[in-house]
């Protein structure tokens, strides 16, 4: 039987050398590989008082939606800063050389809500920490952070543990 991280392509040296890239375009196209994954994500949150699906862009939105779609829930799109049409609130991040910003409208969630971040991969860290400072900051809560890869030896697992996240991750790929 084949398992989630069966169907993800590795793509030596992408987006420059010496790098290992997780493609999970794989995955999401083909249809018993993307149930699979749909359906492990979802499984530790099954029963559990969840009002709202948070996505980080931009392949949590792929996932997020389909999570939504089957727990019937709301979805709510973090993403890059510019890209979303109305009043918004922004948290800045760290990048391996830089800094970027994430931003969510500032009426997605009410306070007390509880919701599940769900995205592709966990690296760094830096994406999804974003997107919990934003989510807390409008009162909601974050019950779990839901992604396919964990690439462990990036430390993002641990920095979202040290946060006090619950952190469910498919399947890992160790280096980067």
């Amino acid at each position: 039987m084949k398992t989630v991280q069966d169907y993800i392509r590795t793509i030596p040296d992408f987006p420059h050398e010496g790098i290992m890239f997780r493609d999970v375009t794989t995955l999401f196209s083909d249809p018993r590989g993307f149930r699979i994954a749909i359906d492990q994500l979802l499984h530790p949150y099954a029963g559990l008082d969840i009002d709202r699906i948070v996505g980080l862009e931009a392949r949590g939105f792929i996932l997020g939606g389909a999570i939504a779609h089957q727990l019937t829930k709301g979805f709510v799109p973090i993403r890059k800063k510019g890209k979303l049409p109305g009043k918004t609130i922004e948290q800045s991040y760290t990048l391996e050389y830089g800094e970027a910003v994430m931003e969510v409208h500032d009426d997605a969630l009410q306070p007390g809500e509880k919701v599940l971040i769900v995205d592709d991969l966990l690296a760094t860290g830096g994406t999804a920490e974003a997107g919990i400072k934003l989510v807390e900051r409008m009162g909601a809560q974050v019950i779990g952070c839901a992604f396919v890869i964990d690439l462990p030896d990036l430390g993002g697992r641990k920095k979202l543990e040290q946060m006090g996240m619950n952190v469910h991750a498919l399947c890992a790929f160790e280096g980067e």
